[in-house]
């Protein structure tokens, strides 16, 4: 066999194997508990899987008994599944998928990577549930007549209030006391989760470089650090903007160019991060200050705020790429954000590549 695609689930696994000549000689189903007996004892091979849930803990162990694993994005298996969905078919499709020469893989996660994006999703759902609990506070009070102020700092004085008021039932108030404990519990969890974070980002290198560029800061330095792939699996700056889902979908036909709303391919947090670090930034230049370079006061003055922050986000995501890759530090002279000598590179997409260092400071949204 030259090639094993395998079809992943919660305790069975399909099994579809090829040899030299594209015939299939296997096909079989294993429970979970033979898996890695099955696999031991076969010559080191290529495997293939979807990136899903569980597959970097199979990768990595079948890495370990020496097999070459390769994990695929689902969406670009989904073309090869023939007709009628079931999962031998499902594991044929991973094995011819993963034999195209332009098919892209997912870097396969260390247990340390594991570890520290499983900080980034804890914490991205205890902000979620703060503010849940938060306009479920709000909602509840406003349905006895009392109401407060926006943002989290006006919780606290409304549960007072609504402590000390004669008007709203024993009953209510128990239910509020209730859920004002657990919004305490909720930000003691909270600095817990971002002291932990803090302390990652301290010790993580690539993510100090990260957080001097404009536009990205602490949080979104380590979610490119843990979540982005490796940087050098893409051509250039652009396609790793497009991984993230950063440009316009693409409509044109017959010579006539038709650019949609973005694509919103790749990691939602990632490029929502980035977004809102970009929008910052606009919001200020918008207000006269910091100092932008003449490219992002000429974006702001002809394109609406929200139209601005994605192309600056576009920007950013590849001169992150481009910091990534390379090692080195952010320098504000070349990137052409907020400088006073931002020097604009042009533009290399003449040639159809991006330009070495000076694409950080090109002048293309």
């Amino acid at each position: 066999m030259i090639r094993i695609g395998v079809d992943t689930s919660k305790s069975v696994f399909q099994l579809h194997g090829v040899d030299a000549a594209e015939q299939p000689v296997l096909r079989k189903k294993l429970r979970r508990r033979d898996m890695l007996a099955f696999f031991a004892r076969l010559p080191a091979t290529k495997v293939g899987m979807e990136a899903c849930g569980g597959s970097h803990y199979w990768a990595r162990e079948l890495t370990t008994l020496g097999h070459e694993v390769k994990l695929l994005p689902a969406q670009h298996v989904k073309p090869y599944v023939r007709r009628g969905k079931n999962d031998r078919n499902d594991a044929d499709a991973i094995c011819e998928a993963m034999s195209r020469p332009r098919m892209s893989f997912v870097a396969i996660k260390s247990v340390e990577s594991q570890a520290a994006q499983m900080l980034m999703t804890t914490r991205e759902r205890l902000v979620g549930y703060h503010t849940q609990l938060i306009n479920t506070i709000r909602g509840h009070a406003a349905e006895f007549g009392l109401t407060a102020a926006k943002g989290p700092a006006h919780v606290e004085p409304l549960l007072a209030r609504i402590a000390e008021d004669k008007t709203v039932p024993e009953l209510a108030k128990e239910l509020f006391a209730m859920h004002g404990q657990e919004l305490k519990r909720l930000k003691l969890e909270l600095r817990e989760i971002e002291a932990k974070l803090k302390a990652w980002h301290r010790q993580n290198e690539m993510s100090r470089r990260l957080a001097e560029v404009d536009a990205i800061g602490p949080i979104g330095a380590c979610l490119l650090a843990i979540k982005a792939p490796d940087p050098q699996a893409f051509r250039c700056g652009r396609d790793f903007a497009a991984w993230m889902g950063l440009p316009p979908k693409d409509h044109s036909t017959a010579g006539k160019m038709r650019l949609g709303v973005i694509t919103r391919a790749g990691d939602e947090a990632l490029r929502r991060t980035l977004v809102v670090g970009a929008t910052s930034v606009i919001k200020q230049v918008s207000k006269d200050k910091g100092n932008p370079s003449p490219w992002l006061r000429d974006l702001v003055a002809r394109k609406p705020p929200k139209l601005a922050a994605v192309a600056l986000a576009n920007k950013v995501a590849r001169i992150a790429w481009k910091l990534m890759r390379s090692g080195e530090r952010y320098d504000a002279a070349r990137a052409g954000i907020i400088s006073p000598a931002a020097s604009l590179a042009p533009c290399s997409r003449r040639q159809g590549r991006c330009a070495p260092p000076a694409a950080v400071a090109c002048g293309q949204p």
